[in-house]
């Protein structure tokens, strides 16, 4: 097989050849080499054989895209003649690739002349990918984003690129898995990484190794199992490691744990080269009854856990945000609370973090209102960046919101992809369809990417603009309004007290225990006052008063905790 040479700028032809008038395939890997800068020729449909070797000799191309997508078996005669042609005009140095149905593919690889096979459900990644094979060395083919700190960077796997070129570089796609077998969590990290679908594996570890992996003597073994992988042991996060090493080669990452936060940070870089930290601010507390940590004792040591991971370059993501919306806050309480995550990560040395918006959440948000609290959270972050901090959008469908019927909840997972698509995602967070009904299998993950790569496929590079709606512009702003006010009356109520309050672990935690941060769901919580009161007002959640009236966030002050 010939390699692709760098000596000499390449030009592409291509054309579907003998009686074959299917074009699209071949027009568009063209035109994507084209939009890269090189010199393309398209020839169009049913090119005789002899008529498309005459072609190339006189356009002087030397990469040659034939496109098949007939019965294959007429190809046979039909790329007999064409090689013929090509070893009489002494074209044989020239490279050459084919696309086409799998039957048709199958002969094709017949012919040792071919280098590379395109069945047409290639992400555009692999095209670029193959089309920069082509690339002579004095010569970049992607134009840069500007954005290359941006890029995720470790010593023990490959980097992870990050491009806001959104017609080269569709989103990473990465996943949540982990079976209550060990031995079926490997098997399963080979069938998603063979299926390359998946960028990022998130492992999930029950709920024993999340809050005990360092004190099995109190774990309670009636539990195993529950909520993920029983890893127990460093080998056993190795064995997961060394499952993903096949396929496209995923990076693998995993939660913080509930406790010992620094211990399992150091463990999963140790072991997994986790891709990125995954800790809390306020939550794996009392708050939500996953640990036992006081809440500023928990925030305090999330806080420590979070400068680890910074002081040594690792990105982050605060998953904090969307815990207050899955209790029903208001949109503006996790507009501030987004706010917060991302100042404290900036405070703490961050430079690469990564802002998870996960929609649908509370369950009965509209569209229009989940994309205005996006926009909202993105816009206020966006005063935060730098040169010293740079965020990624990551996306994800809400836990709460799926159909048990699996065919409703496929339905559910494209349609919610296709909302957060407008926000322009470096990331998305595919949760499985079969969220409301089981943990997802291998098979279910890789459907739900499947899912997700249709959708992208459809509306990743030309989707309109849906920021620009007058009803979601509208309530962005208040959103926008009534969070900054609420995070100046936080800063001046306790700013006599504490130098910087909404990076004070104390502080942070008075704001939950008098109710300035709050959610309905936390009545009753020892760390929290749940005295806030929310409703589905036109499709967003506000305050609102005992007469189920919406009210603005200094009225709800006024109210409730004077």
């Amino acid at each position: 097989m010939n390699k692709p040479s760098k000596k000499t700028e390449p030009i592409f032809i291509g054309g579907a050849i003998g009686n074959c008038v299917h074009v699209a395939g071949v027009y568009e890997f063209l035109r994507i080499a084209s939009e890269l800068g090189f010199k393309t020729e398209f020839l169009g449909a049913a090119v005789d054989p002899v008529d498309f070797v005459s072609e190339i000799k006189k356009r002087k191309a030397n990469v040659v895209c034939i496109s098949y997508r007939l019965t294959p078996d007429a190809l046979h005669s039909i790329l007999d003649r064409f090689f013929h042609e090509i070893e009489k005009n002494n074209l044989n140095e020239l490279q050459f690739m084919f696309g086409g149905t799998p039957g048709a593919i199958e002969i094709a690889k017949k012919y040792k002349q071919f280098q590379f096979f395109f069945a047409g459900d290639e992400n555009i990644k692999e095209i670029v990918s193959i089309i920069d094979k082509f690339t002579p060395e004095n010569k970049k083919v992607l134009p840069k984003s500007g954005l290359e700190n941006k890029n995720f960077s470790t010593t023990k796997q490959k980097a992870i690129p990050i491009s806001h070129d959104r017609n080269f570089y569709t989103p990473l796609i990465r996943h949540h898995f982990g079976l209550p077998s060990l031995d079926e969590t490997i098997k399963g990290i080979e069938k998603i990484a063979d299926s390359k679908l998946v960028d990022v594996i998130s492992i999930a570890t029950d709920q024993n190794a999340q809050e005990f992996f360092f004190e099995p003597e109190k774990m309670d073994h009636s539990l195993d199992g529950t909520g993920g992988v029983p890893v127990r042991t460093e080998e056993d996060m190795i064995a997961l490691w060394k499952a993903a090493q096949r396929g496209n080669f995923p990076r693998l990452r995993v939660y913080s744990g509930t406790k010992n936060l620094l211990k399992w940070a150091e463990m999963s870089v140790r072991t997994i080269d986790n891709a990125w930290g995954t800790i809390p601010l306020f939550w794996y507390s009392r708050l939500d009854g996953r640990s036992k940590r006081p809440l500023a004792e928990a925030i305090e040591e999330n806080k420590k856990v979070i400068k680890w991971y910074a002081d040594r370059d690792i990105p982050v993501e605060i998953n904090d945000s969307h815990h207050w919306s899955l209790r029903e806050s208001s949109d503006v309480t996790a507009v501030v609370d987004f706010y917060i995550s991302a100042l404290n990560a900036k405070k703490l040395g961050v430079k690469k973090y990564i802002a998870q918006l996960m929609f649908n959440t509370p369950r009965l948000t509209s569209a229009s209102m989940d994309l205005a609290k996006m926009f909202a959270k993105i816009e206020l972050i966006k005063e935060l960046e730098d040169e010293n901090f740079k965020f990624l959008k990551q996306v994800r469908a809400g836990l709460t919101h799926f159909s048990l019927n699996m065919n409703v909840a496929k339905g559910q997972l494209a349609a919610s992809t296709m909302l957060a698509i407008a926000l322009k995602p470096e990331i998305i967070h595919v949760v499985s369809f079969t969220e409301a009904d089981h943990a997802a299998k291998p098979e279910d993950v890789i459907e739900s990417c499947e899912i997700v790569k249709g959708v992208l496929r459809n509306v990743w590079s030309d989707l309109p603009d849906m920021s620009l709606d007058p009803k979601i512009q509208s309530r962005k702003k208040y959103l926008i309004e009534e969070a900054k006010k609420m995070i100046e009356f936080l800063e001046n109520e306790f700013s006599k007290d504490y130098i910087d309050p909404l990076t004070n672990s104390e502080c942070l935690a008075k704001m939950v225990n008098r109710g300035f941060i709050d959610a309905p769901q936390l009545k009753g919580n020892p760390e929290a006052l749940g005295k806030a009161r929310t409703m589905p007002i036109n499709g967003g959640y506000d305050n609102v008063d005992e007469n189920n009236k919406p009210i603005n966030i200094t009225e709800f002050f006024n109210r409730y905790l004077k």
